[in-house]
Protein backbone atom coordinates (compact mmCIF):
# COMPACT_ATOMS: atom_id res chain seq x y z
CA UNK A 1 0.00 0.00 0.00
CA UNK A 2 1.36 3.56 -0.96
CA UNK A 3 2.26 5.55 2.03
CA UNK A 4 0.21 7.82 0.79
CA UNK A 5 -3.14 5.42 1.71
CA UNK A 6 -1.46 4.51 4.45
CA UNK A 7 -1.06 7.75 6.33
CA UNK A 8 -4.66 8.76 4.84
CA UNK A 9 -6.28 5.79 6.53
CA UNK A 10 -4.17 6.31 9.87
CA UNK A 11 -5.22 10.04 9.77
CA UNK A 12 -8.94 8.70 9.43
CA UNK A 13 -8.76 6.22 12.50
CA UNK A 14 -7.46 8.58 14.49
CA UNK A 15 -10.25 11.57 13.21
CA UNK A 16 -13.05 8.51 14.26
CA UNK A 17 -11.11 8.26 17.66
CA UNK A 18 -10.82 12.04 18.42
CA UNK A 19 -14.36 11.94 17.60
CA UNK A 20 -15.76 9.38 19.67
CA UNK A 21 -13.44 11.08 22.76
CA UNK A 22 -14.40 14.07 21.74
CA UNK A 23 -18.06 12.94 22.27
CA UNK A 24 -17.48 11.31 25.61
CA UNK A 25 -16.38 14.02 27.19
CA UNK A 26 -18.77 16.50 25.82
CA UNK A 27 -21.48 14.22 27.76
CA UNK A 28 -19.62 14.10 30.82
CA UNK A 29 -18.27 17.55 31.32
CA UNK A 30 -20.07 20.22 33.87
CA UNK A 31 -19.88 23.47 31.29
CA UNK A 32 -20.04 25.12 34.47
CA UNK A 33 -17.14 23.95 36.12
CA UNK A 34 -14.88 23.84 33.29
CA UNK A 35 -15.66 27.47 32.81
CA UNK A 36 -14.26 28.39 36.19
CA UNK A 37 -11.32 26.42 35.46
CA UNK A 38 -9.75 28.68 32.97
CA UNK A 39 -9.13 31.84 33.39
CA UNK A 40 -9.43 34.01 30.51
CA UNK A 41 -5.98 35.40 28.57
CA UNK A 42 -5.90 39.20 27.61
CA UNK A 43 -9.11 40.18 24.53
CA UNK A 44 -8.04 39.09 21.40
CA UNK A 45 -7.03 42.42 19.07
CA UNK A 46 -7.61 42.34 15.40
CA UNK A 47 -4.53 44.39 15.10
CA UNK A 48 -1.97 41.98 17.25
CA UNK A 49 0.00 39.82 15.48
CA UNK A 50 -0.31 36.11 17.03
CA UNK A 51 2.30 33.42 16.75
CA UNK A 52 1.61 29.18 17.56
CA UNK A 53 1.13 28.90 21.06
CA UNK A 54 0.14 32.37 21.73
CA UNK A 55 -3.66 32.57 23.69
CA UNK A 56 -6.22 35.03 23.70
CA UNK A 57 -9.68 35.02 24.78
CA UNK A 58 -12.95 36.21 22.89
CA UNK A 59 -16.59 36.08 23.60
CA UNK A 60 -16.06 34.37 27.03
CA UNK A 61 -14.15 31.54 25.09
CA UNK A 62 -10.03 30.64 25.46
CA UNK A 63 -8.21 30.31 22.04
CA UNK A 64 -4.53 29.14 21.26
CA UNK A 65 -2.79 30.47 18.05
CA UNK A 66 -1.54 27.22 15.75
CA UNK A 67 0.38 29.53 13.79
CA UNK A 68 1.02 32.80 12.81
CA UNK A 69 -1.91 34.73 12.67
CA UNK A 70 -3.32 39.09 12.29
CA UNK A 71 -6.89 39.89 11.84
CA UNK A 72 -8.61 36.40 11.81
CA UNK A 73 -11.55 36.35 14.70
CA UNK A 74 -11.09 33.57 16.94
CA UNK A 75 -14.14 31.26 16.60
CA UNK A 76 -15.06 32.02 12.83
CA UNK A 77 -11.96 29.87 11.29
CA UNK A 78 -13.25 26.86 11.77
CA UNK A 79 -12.11 23.21 13.25
CA UNK A 80 -8.68 23.28 10.57
CA UNK A 81 -8.38 27.10 11.06
CA UNK A 82 -5.84 29.13 12.97
CA UNK A 83 -7.61 29.26 16.76
CA UNK A 84 -7.89 26.37 18.22
CA UNK A 85 -10.79 26.43 21.38
CA UNK A 86 -9.67 25.70 24.99
CA UNK A 87 -13.09 26.27 25.94
CA UNK A 88 -15.32 28.51 28.23
CA UNK A 89 -13.16 31.33 30.66
CA UNK A 90 -13.74 33.24 33.28
CA UNK A 91 -11.96 36.89 33.85
CA UNK A 92 -12.48 37.93 30.32
CA UNK A 93 -10.68 41.75 30.14
CA UNK A 94 -13.63 42.65 28.33
CA UNK A 95 -17.01 40.40 28.83
CA UNK A 96 -19.44 40.02 25.80
CA UNK A 97 -22.57 37.78 25.13
CA UNK A 98 -21.07 34.46 25.21
CA UNK A 99 -21.39 32.69 21.48
CA UNK A 100 -20.51 29.34 20.03
CA UNK A 101 -17.73 28.84 17.68
CA UNK A 102 -18.76 28.83 13.58
CA UNK A 103 -17.10 27.86 11.02
CA UNK A 104 -16.53 29.29 7.65
CA UNK A 105 -18.80 27.95 4.81
CA UNK A 106 -16.65 25.24 2.87
CA UNK A 107 -16.76 25.58 -0.59
CA UNK A 108 -17.40 22.32 -2.89
CA UNK A 109 -13.50 21.71 -3.86
CA UNK A 110 -13.87 21.85 -8.21
CA UNK A 111 -11.36 20.71 -10.55
CA UNK A 112 -9.35 18.30 -8.22
CA UNK A 113 -8.15 15.68 -9.72
CA UNK A 114 -7.64 13.56 -6.28
CA UNK A 115 -10.96 12.54 -6.49
CA UNK A 116 -11.91 14.70 -3.04
CA UNK A 117 -8.04 14.90 -1.60
CA UNK A 118 -6.16 17.65 -2.00
CA UNK A 119 -3.53 18.51 -4.72
CA UNK A 120 0.18 17.89 -4.13
CA UNK A 121 1.57 19.09 -7.97
CA UNK A 122 5.25 19.18 -8.75
CA UNK A 123 7.65 20.35 -11.43
CA UNK A 124 9.66 18.26 -13.54
CA UNK A 125 11.45 20.52 -16.27
CA UNK A 126 13.09 18.77 -19.19
CA UNK A 127 16.59 20.05 -19.37
CA UNK A 128 17.05 18.62 -15.60
CA UNK A 129 18.22 15.25 -17.08
CA UNK A 130 21.47 17.24 -17.94
CA UNK A 131 23.60 19.00 -15.27
CA UNK A 132 21.06 18.45 -12.75
CA UNK A 133 20.96 14.58 -13.24
CA UNK A 134 17.09 14.15 -12.44
CA UNK A 135 15.70 11.99 -14.17
CA UNK A 136 11.98 10.53 -13.51
CA UNK A 137 13.58 7.49 -12.15
CA UNK A 138 14.37 9.67 -9.17
CA UNK A 139 10.45 10.21 -8.57
CA UNK A 140 9.84 7.03 -7.74
CA UNK A 141 13.48 6.37 -5.86
CA UNK A 142 12.75 9.37 -3.96
CA UNK A 143 9.50 7.60 -3.07
CA UNK A 144 8.27 11.30 -3.75
CA UNK A 145 5.91 9.01 -6.62
CA UNK A 146 3.93 8.11 -3.93
CA UNK A 147 2.97 11.45 -2.77
CA UNK A 148 2.34 13.27 -5.49
CA UNK A 149 -0.69 13.88 -7.30
CA UNK A 150 0.07 16.35 -10.26
CA UNK A 151 3.29 16.30 -12.45
CA UNK A 152 4.12 19.41 -14.38
CA UNK A 153 5.91 18.80 -17.52
CA UNK A 154 8.61 21.66 -18.14
CA UNK A 155 8.26 23.54 -20.02
CA UNK A 156 6.88 23.67 -23.64
CA UNK A 157 7.68 26.52 -25.72
CA UNK A 158 5.08 29.31 -27.79
CA UNK A 159 6.48 29.79 -31.41
CA UNK A 160 3.71 31.73 -33.93
CA UNK A 161 1.11 31.26 -32.08
CA UNK A 162 1.57 27.15 -31.38
CA UNK A 163 2.53 24.77 -28.66
CA UNK A 164 5.55 23.04 -29.77
CA UNK A 165 8.29 20.67 -28.23
CA UNK A 166 11.58 22.35 -27.41
CA UNK A 167 13.79 19.29 -26.67
CA UNK A 168 13.05 17.03 -28.48
CA UNK A 169 16.40 14.97 -27.29
CA UNK A 170 15.16 14.91 -23.61
CA UNK A 171 11.40 14.32 -23.98
CA UNK A 172 11.70 11.69 -26.23
CA UNK A 173 14.50 10.65 -28.23
CA UNK A 174 17.34 10.28 -24.98
CA UNK A 175 18.19 6.49 -24.56
CA UNK A 176 18.27 4.80 -20.69
CA UNK A 177 19.57 1.82 -19.96
CA UNK A 178 18.01 -0.75 -17.47
CA UNK A 179 19.75 0.96 -14.23
CA UNK A 180 18.41 4.44 -15.40
CA UNK A 181 14.86 3.12 -16.65
CA UNK A 182 11.92 3.42 -14.24
CA UNK A 183 10.83 -0.10 -14.62
CA UNK A 184 14.30 -1.21 -14.88
CA UNK A 185 14.10 -2.26 -19.05
CA UNK A 186 16.76 -0.57 -21.16
CA UNK A 187 15.49 1.02 -24.28
CA UNK A 188 15.90 -0.45 -27.47
CA UNK A 189 17.35 1.23 -30.59
CA UNK A 190 14.24 0.86 -32.80
CA UNK A 191 11.53 1.76 -30.04
CA UNK A 192 9.41 4.47 -31.21
CA UNK A 193 9.41 6.61 -28.17
CA UNK A 194 12.40 7.23 -25.47
CA UNK A 195 13.14 10.02 -23.40
CA UNK A 196 11.44 11.64 -20.81
CA UNK A 197 7.92 10.85 -22.51
CA UNK A 198 8.40 7.20 -22.52
CA UNK A 199 9.75 7.04 -18.86
CA UNK A 200 6.89 9.24 -17.10
CA UNK A 201 3.96 6.84 -19.48
CA UNK A 202 6.03 3.94 -17.16
CA UNK A 203 5.59 6.10 -14.51
CA UNK A 204 1.91 6.24 -15.01
CA UNK A 205 1.63 2.17 -15.54
CA UNK A 206 3.15 2.20 -12.08
CA UNK A 207 1.63 4.74 -10.64
CA UNK A 208 -1.74 5.23 -11.84
CA UNK A 209 -3.21 8.03 -9.40
CA UNK A 210 -0.34 10.61 -11.15
CA UNK A 211 -1.61 13.23 -13.28
CA UNK A 212 1.26 14.13 -16.16
CA UNK A 213 0.26 18.14 -17.23
CA UNK A 214 2.41 19.62 -19.99
CA UNK A 215 2.96 22.74 -18.86
CA UNK A 216 4.14 25.20 -21.40
CA UNK A 217 6.06 29.33 -21.22
CA UNK A 218 7.74 29.61 -18.13
CA UNK A 219 9.80 32.90 -17.66
CA UNK A 220 12.08 32.16 -20.68
CA UNK A 221 9.50 31.49 -23.51
CA UNK A 222 5.92 33.83 -22.01
CA UNK A 223 7.36 35.82 -25.24
CA UNK A 224 5.11 34.07 -27.21
CA UNK A 225 1.85 33.94 -25.59
CA UNK A 226 0.85 37.32 -26.98
CA UNK A 227 0.70 36.20 -30.57
CA UNK A 228 -1.26 32.71 -29.21
CA UNK A 229 -3.40 35.44 -27.66
CA UNK A 230 -4.36 36.95 -31.44
CA UNK A 231 -5.97 33.90 -32.11
CA UNK A 232 -6.85 32.27 -29.30
CA UNK A 233 -8.98 29.05 -30.81
CA UNK A 234 -5.77 28.35 -33.72
CA UNK A 235 -3.56 28.01 -30.37
CA UNK A 236 -5.95 25.68 -28.17
CA UNK A 237 -5.86 23.47 -31.71
CA UNK A 238 -2.20 23.28 -31.77
CA UNK A 239 -1.98 22.74 -28.21
CA UNK A 240 -4.63 19.90 -28.22
CA UNK A 241 -2.38 18.36 -31.14
CA UNK A 242 1.12 18.32 -29.90
CA UNK A 243 -0.78 16.64 -26.50
CA UNK A 244 -2.31 14.07 -28.48
CA UNK A 245 0.13 13.75 -30.83
CA UNK A 246 0.04 9.90 -32.07
CA UNK A 247 3.36 8.77 -30.62
CA UNK A 248 2.38 9.65 -26.91
CA UNK A 249 -1.12 9.62 -26.53
CA UNK A 250 -2.69 9.43 -23.25
CA UNK A 251 0.60 10.59 -21.85
CA UNK A 252 -0.61 13.83 -20.89
CA UNK A 253 -3.94 14.33 -18.33
CA UNK A 254 -4.07 18.06 -19.56
CA UNK A 255 -2.50 21.57 -19.75
CA UNK A 256 -0.93 24.30 -17.73
CA UNK A 257 -0.68 27.67 -18.87
CA UNK A 258 2.26 29.37 -17.43
CA UNK A 259 2.05 32.98 -18.95
CA UNK A 260 5.09 35.55 -17.04
CA UNK A 261 2.95 37.76 -17.27
CA UNK A 262 -0.28 38.87 -19.08
CA UNK A 263 -0.79 42.67 -19.70
CA UNK A 264 2.69 43.02 -17.72
CA UNK A 265 6.33 42.64 -17.53
CA UNK A 266 8.44 39.68 -16.95
CA UNK A 267 11.42 38.35 -19.27
CA UNK A 268 9.50 40.25 -22.07
CA UNK A 269 6.33 42.85 -21.46
CA UNK A 270 2.91 41.95 -22.85
CA UNK A 271 0.18 44.66 -23.92
CA UNK A 272 -2.67 42.19 -24.97
CA UNK A 273 -4.83 43.97 -22.75
CA UNK A 274 -6.97 42.24 -19.45
CA UNK A 275 -9.08 40.06 -21.43
CA UNK A 276 -6.22 38.03 -23.33
CA UNK A 277 -5.64 35.72 -20.50
CA UNK A 278 -9.53 34.93 -20.38
CA UNK A 279 -9.90 34.06 -23.94
CA UNK A 280 -6.80 32.03 -24.50
CA UNK A 281 -8.46 29.90 -21.14
CA UNK A 282 -11.49 30.39 -22.81
CA UNK A 283 -10.83 29.04 -25.81
CA UNK A 284 -8.45 25.65 -24.08
CA UNK A 285 -11.16 24.59 -22.14
CA UNK A 286 -13.37 24.93 -25.18
CA UNK A 287 -10.88 22.28 -27.03
CA UNK A 288 -9.41 20.47 -24.20
CA UNK A 289 -12.59 19.66 -22.70
CA UNK A 290 -12.96 17.53 -19.19
CA UNK A 291 -8.77 17.38 -19.64
CA UNK A 292 -7.49 19.59 -17.05
CA UNK A 293 -6.91 23.17 -18.04
CA UNK A 294 -4.36 24.76 -15.27
CA UNK A 295 -2.14 28.16 -15.02
CA UNK A 296 0.67 29.40 -13.08
CA UNK A 297 0.24 32.74 -12.44
CA UNK A 298 1.75 35.57 -10.56
CA UNK A 299 1.42 36.21 -6.72
CA UNK A 300 2.13 39.88 -6.53
CA UNK A 301 -0.16 41.00 -4.31
CA UNK A 302 0.58 44.74 -4.37
CA UNK A 303 -2.02 47.54 -5.54
CA UNK A 304 -2.14 47.88 -9.27
CA UNK A 305 0.19 44.66 -9.46
CA UNK A 306 -0.08 42.06 -12.20
CA UNK A 307 -2.62 40.37 -10.07
CA UNK A 308 -4.35 43.43 -11.46
CA UNK A 309 -3.38 43.42 -14.92
CA UNK A 310 -3.70 39.41 -15.56
CA UNK A 311 -7.57 39.32 -15.72
CA UNK A 312 -7.61 35.93 -13.64
CA UNK A 313 -10.97 36.57 -12.00
CA UNK A 314 -12.78 35.74 -15.18
CA UNK A 315 -10.92 33.25 -16.45
CA UNK A 316 -10.92 31.68 -13.54
CA UNK A 317 -14.09 30.14 -14.82
CA UNK A 318 -12.81 28.04 -17.32
CA UNK A 319 -9.39 26.73 -15.24
CA UNK A 320 -9.36 23.73 -12.93
CA UNK A 321 -7.13 25.26 -10.64
CA UNK A 322 -4.31 28.24 -10.45
CA UNK A 323 -0.55 27.45 -9.00
CA UNK A 324 0.07 30.31 -7.39
CA UNK A 325 3.58 31.49 -7.84
CA UNK A 326 3.79 32.27 -4.12
CA UNK A 327 7.97 32.75 -4.21
CA UNK A 328 10.66 34.83 -5.39
CA UNK A 329 9.58 38.13 -3.74
CA UNK A 330 13.10 38.57 -2.83
CA UNK A 331 16.08 37.76 -4.03
CA UNK A 332 19.84 38.91 -4.73
CA UNK A 333 18.94 40.80 -8.12
CA UNK A 334 18.89 43.56 -5.36
CA UNK A 335 22.48 43.22 -4.90
CA UNK A 336 22.77 45.11 -1.58
CA UNK A 337 19.77 43.63 -0.13
CA UNK A 338 18.03 44.19 2.39
CA UNK A 339 18.08 40.53 3.03
CA UNK A 340 14.66 39.39 2.89
CA UNK A 341 12.54 35.78 2.36
CA UNK A 342 11.99 35.01 -0.67
CA UNK A 343 8.63 32.72 -0.36
CA UNK A 344 6.68 34.65 3.11
CA UNK A 345 3.54 33.06 4.21
CA UNK A 346 2.68 36.40 5.67
CA UNK A 347 3.72 40.05 6.15
CA UNK A 348 6.62 40.54 8.73
CA UNK A 349 8.39 43.44 9.84
CA UNK A 350 10.42 45.65 7.48
CA UNK A 351 8.86 44.06 4.60
CA UNK A 352 10.63 45.63 1.43
CA UNK A 353 7.30 45.69 -0.34
CA UNK A 354 3.77 45.24 1.04
CA UNK A 355 1.81 42.68 -0.85
CA UNK A 356 5.60 40.61 -1.60
CA UNK A 357 3.90 37.40 0.75
CA UNK A 358 1.40 34.44 0.62
CA UNK A 359 -1.43 35.61 2.37
CA UNK A 360 -2.37 38.76 0.59
CA UNK A 361 -1.31 37.33 -2.74
CA UNK A 362 -3.90 34.56 -1.93
CA UNK A 363 -6.57 36.94 -0.37
CA UNK A 364 -6.19 39.53 -3.48
CA UNK A 365 -6.92 36.48 -5.39
CA UNK A 366 -10.20 36.11 -3.17
CA UNK A 367 -11.25 39.31 -3.18
CA UNK A 368 -11.54 38.51 -7.47
CA UNK A 369 -14.37 35.66 -6.80
CA UNK A 370 -11.92 32.87 -7.34
CA UNK A 371 -13.21 29.87 -5.53
CA UNK A 372 -10.27 28.55 -2.77
CA UNK A 373 -10.02 25.38 -3.91
CA UNK A 374 -9.18 26.35 -7.47
CA UNK A 375 -5.97 28.77 -5.80
CA UNK A 376 -2.67 26.00 -5.24
CA UNK A 377 -0.17 27.52 -2.50
CA UNK A 378 3.37 27.38 -4.38
CA UNK A 379 6.69 25.95 -2.78
CA UNK A 380 9.91 26.99 -3.63
CA UNK A 381 12.53 23.29 -3.11
CA UNK A 382 15.16 26.07 -3.47
CA UNK A 383 16.60 29.14 -1.58
CA UNK A 384 17.84 32.77 -2.66
CA UNK A 385 20.68 34.53 -0.82
CA UNK A 386 23.20 37.25 -0.82
CA UNK A 387 26.60 37.52 0.64
CA UNK A 388 28.61 39.94 2.45
CA UNK A 389 26.00 40.24 4.67
CA UNK A 390 26.91 41.11 8.54
CA UNK A 391 23.91 40.30 10.42
CA UNK A 392 22.07 36.81 10.58
CA UNK A 393 18.38 38.53 11.13
CA UNK A 394 16.56 39.89 8.22
CA UNK A 395 17.22 43.27 6.64
CA UNK A 396 21.03 43.62 6.23
CA UNK A 397 23.00 45.13 3.98
CA UNK A 398 24.53 42.45 1.56
CA UNK A 399 27.70 42.77 -1.24
CA UNK A 400 25.81 40.67 -3.83
CA UNK A 401 24.31 37.22 -4.75
CA UNK A 402 25.74 34.29 -2.42
CA UNK A 403 27.24 31.37 -5.09
CA UNK A 404 25.28 28.81 -6.18
CA UNK A 405 25.50 25.68 -7.93
CA UNK A 406 23.91 26.45 -10.98
CA UNK A 407 23.15 29.97 -10.75
CA UNK A 408 24.55 33.04 -7.94
CA UNK A 409 22.19 33.95 -5.31
CA UNK A 410 19.86 30.68 -6.07
CA UNK A 411 21.05 26.98 -4.52
CA UNK A 412 18.64 23.87 -4.21
CA UNK A 413 17.02 23.20 -0.80
CA UNK A 414 19.01 19.57 -1.04
CA UNK A 415 22.05 21.74 -0.77
CA UNK A 416 21.54 24.16 1.92
CA UNK A 417 19.84 21.90 4.43
CA UNK A 418 23.43 20.62 5.23
CA UNK A 419 25.51 24.09 3.59
CA UNK A 420 23.49 26.14 5.72
CA UNK A 421 21.02 25.22 8.58
CA UNK A 422 18.01 27.40 9.07
CA UNK A 423 18.92 29.88 11.48
CA UNK A 424 15.76 31.07 12.17
CA UNK A 425 11.91 32.11 10.73
CA UNK A 426 10.20 34.98 9.06
CA UNK A 427 7.22 35.29 7.59
CA UNK A 428 6.35 31.85 8.45
CA UNK A 429 9.23 30.43 6.21
CA UNK A 430 13.12 29.90 7.01
CA UNK A 431 16.14 32.01 6.79
CA UNK A 432 19.73 30.83 7.38
CA UNK A 433 23.15 32.38 8.02
CA UNK A 434 26.54 31.29 7.69
CA UNK A 435 29.86 32.55 6.77
CA UNK A 436 28.85 35.89 5.50
CA UNK A 437 25.85 34.66 3.56
CA UNK A 438 22.58 34.90 3.91
CA UNK A 439 19.31 32.59 3.02
CA UNK A 440 15.77 32.06 3.07
CA UNK A 441 13.87 28.53 2.41
CA UNK A 442 11.32 26.63 3.08
CA UNK A 443 11.76 23.46 5.00
CA UNK A 444 9.59 20.47 6.09
CA UNK A 445 9.20 22.66 9.61
CA UNK A 446 7.75 25.52 7.59
CA UNK A 447 5.76 23.63 4.92
CA UNK A 448 3.94 22.65 8.10
CA UNK A 449 3.26 25.84 9.03
CA UNK A 450 2.22 26.49 5.43
CA UNK A 451 0.25 23.69 4.34
CA UNK A 452 -1.91 24.08 7.82
CA UNK A 453 -2.26 27.64 6.82
CA UNK A 454 -3.91 26.44 3.22
CA UNK A 455 -5.98 24.01 5.02
CA UNK A 456 -7.37 26.55 7.12
CA UNK A 457 -8.25 28.69 3.84
CA UNK A 458 -9.56 25.91 1.86
CA UNK A 459 -7.38 26.07 -0.98
CA UNK A 460 -7.00 23.21 -3.43
CA UNK A 461 -3.64 22.29 -1.97
CA UNK A 462 -0.01 22.87 -3.38
CA UNK A 463 2.62 22.67 -5.76
CA UNK A 464 6.38 23.42 -6.06
CA UNK A 465 9.27 24.43 -8.34
CA UNK A 466 10.78 21.99 -8.88
CA UNK A 467 11.13 18.34 -8.12
CA UNK A 468 15.32 18.13 -8.46
CA UNK A 469 15.56 20.41 -5.71
CA UNK A 470 14.13 17.98 -3.07
CA UNK A 471 16.48 15.78 -1.15
CA UNK A 472 17.01 12.26 -2.46
CA UNK A 473 14.28 10.89 -0.36
CA UNK A 474 11.72 13.57 -1.24
CA UNK A 475 11.65 15.30 2.38
CA UNK A 476 9.90 18.02 0.80
CA UNK A 477 7.28 16.42 -1.29
CA UNK A 478 6.35 14.41 1.96
CA UNK A 479 6.13 17.23 3.78
CA UNK A 480 3.65 18.91 1.45
CA UNK A 481 1.90 15.53 1.92
CA UNK A 482 2.10 14.73 5.05
CA UNK A 483 0.47 18.66 6.08
CA UNK A 484 -2.41 18.67 3.32
CA UNK A 485 -5.69 17.17 4.82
Amino acid sequence: MRRLKTRRMIAAIGAALAVMTAGAIYTVANPFTASAAIACSPAWSASKVYVGGDTASHNGTEYRAKWWTQGETPGTTGEWGVWESKGACGGDTNPTQSQSPTQQPTEEPTGNPGGGDKINAAYFTEWGVYGRNYHVKNIVSSGSAEDLTTINYAFGNVKNGQCTLDDSYAAIDKAYTADQSVDGKADTWDQPLRGNFNQLIKLKEMYPHIKVVWSFGGWTYSGGFGQAAQNPAAFAESCYNLLHDARWNGLFDGIDIDWEYPNACGLTCDTSGTQAFTNLMKALRAKFGSELVTAAITADGTSGGKIDLGGYGTAAQYVDYYQVMTYDYFGAWDKDGPTAPHSALSSFSGQPIAGFDSATAIAKLKSLGIPSSKLLLGIGYYGRGWTGVTQSAPGGSATGPAPGTYEAGIEDYKVLVSKCPATGTVGGTAYAYCNGEWWSYDTPATIATKTAWANSQGLGGAFAWELSGDTSNGALVSAIANGLD
